[in-house]
């Protein structure tokens, strides 16, 4: 049994082109669901597919059943909302694809490997592939703005003289090339999601998952840190974001899923 596209009661400005082939296929451009999963995608060659979910269920061990019948086709370079009450299964999503949590059954490819078979060494590869902003930042409380993001290159293996190229331009694309000598407990919770969003792309990911990046902002900062993460797609970077913040979904133009007891529906194409 495969989900389906319908309408839900949340209604967003849809955006154009959008067409629906025979196969039941919803085409938007950028992101797409497929209610026949069996059906090869059609690929452009400027905007390959870097992530594919088929059938995929995810249930724990308790019996509970955080995800049901997911089909999702995302573009190189979109950059997708994943709204959706608290509980409905967006951070499993997010888990599933960086490799933390595995799916039950179905398929999920991302840049080309299928996750189900990546065990050790070459699921820590992919994972380099992936930058992940949390909605608590995770940021080391000893450790100084610059440290926190260098950390990451130093893990990978970077020489110090690329992790000093790459440290500069990246606290300067989110605004904090003030604060590198700073502490975390030093900076606002809107300058922490920034060092955390720093630390996600500096070794240049091409696929960003934030879940819930702005949940413990107010407005000002949740704008802000929505700007920095559309200033990163419009270098190529393709973005998944989690929140449950209608108003800040309301106030973009990119493509909206859904995701309500378990099930993945398309809001906004």
């Amino acid at each position: 049994m495969t989900s389906t596209v319908t309408p839900t009661k949340t209604q967003y400005p849809r955006r154009p082109q959008v067409n629906a082939t025979r196969t039941g296929r919803v085409q938007t451009g950028t992101a797409s669901v497929s209610s026949s999963p069996q059906q090869p995608e059609a690929k452009s060659p400027s905007r390959p597919t870097l992530v594919t979910l088929a059938e995929v269920n995810k249930t724990y061990d308790n019996g509970s059943q955080a995800l049901r019948n997911l089909n999702l086709q995302v573009n190189k370079g979109d950059f997708l909302f994943v709204t959706g009450p608290s509980g409905a299964g967006k951070s499993t999503l997010l888990k599933l694809l960086y490799g933390q949590e595995r799916a039950t059954s179905g398929d999920i490819i991302v840049d080309g490997q299928n996750l189900s078979k990546l065990r050790g060494n070459r699921l820590a590869m992919l994972r380099r592939r992936i930058g992940i902003v949390f909605q608590d930042y995770k940021l080391i409380p000893r450790r100084t703005v610059a440290e926190n993001v260098s950390f990451v290159l130093w893990a990978q293996g970077f020489s110090r003289k690329e992790i000093n190229r790459r440290l500069r331009p990246t606290l300067r694309m989110v605004g904090l090339q003030h604060k590198a000598s700073c502490f975390p407990d030093q900076l606002s919770g809107g300058e922490q999601q920034r060092v955390s969003i720093a630390r996600a792309v500096v070794s240049t990911p091409p696929l960003l998952l934030a879940d819930e990046p702005t949940g413990n902002l107010d407005g000002d900062n949740s704008r802000q840190v929505i700007k920095i993460l559309e200033k990163l797609n419009a270098m190529g970077i393709t973005v998944l974001v989690t929140t449950h913040d209608e108003q800040l979904v309301r106030a973009s133009n990119h493509p909206v899923v859904q995701i309500q007891d378990g099930r993945l529906t398309y809001v906004r194409r």
